[in-house]
């Protein structure tokens, strides 16, 4: 299995993620409702944030996983705890697929993490998500990530939960 993360461009891709975001197993990500309109609208918000970036994930050249990266001082998170330097935000979100393959989804965050982690000015991956999505929760544990405590966000009462480069190497075995 061979990952590329490349730029999303909310133009060409919006058409190509509306029905991810949109899905029922999506839920999380609070688009349900979103026409292909606001998911443009949504993607150029993004795009024109200089604290915030969006990604599409490529699995052997297929596109199979939205990804983004947020400063969290600057976006998503400020207020709600004290940043360090060299936090950086995630969101990722794997296409809904007809014949699911087992595993693929903890390679994707594998995949993710490495990609944040490649820029050494990374320290910690901060991920607040929704404090009922327990599949996520048990993910993110298994690449290293450490619940720190819930936090009301405007949206959502998420669990925040910080993974440093050390936890994320000893989780998956490798040196990043």
């Amino acid at each position: 299995m061979t990952v590329r993360i490349r730029p999303l461009d909310p133009l060409k891709d919006a058409e190509l993620i509306h029905p991810w975001v949109t899905h029922p197993k999506a839920g999380f990500w609070m688009m349900q409702d979103h026409r292909l309109e606001d998911v443009e609208r949504d993607y150029m918000a993004i795009a024109a944030n200089p604290h915030h970036d969006a990604f599409i994930g490529l699995v052997d050249e297929e596109p199979a996983f939205l990804m983004e990266r947020y400063d969290p001082a600057k976006a998503e998170l400020v207020g709600l705890y004290e940043p360090q330097p060299g936090d950086v935000g995630m969101h990722f979100l794997v296409a809904p697929t007809e014949t699911p393959v087992h595993g693929f989804t903890r390679r994707v965050i594998t995949a993710v993490m490495a990609e944040l982690f490649a820029d050494p000015a990374t320290a910690r991956v901060v991920v607040e998500p929704d404090v009922r999505n327990k599949a996520v929760h048990a993910l993110n544990e298994a690449v290293g990530f450490v619940p720190d405590r819930e936090i009301q966000k405007p949206e959502k009462k998420a669990l925040l939960s910080f993974c440093t480069r050390a936890a994320f190497e000893a989780a998956v075995g490798a040196a990043v």
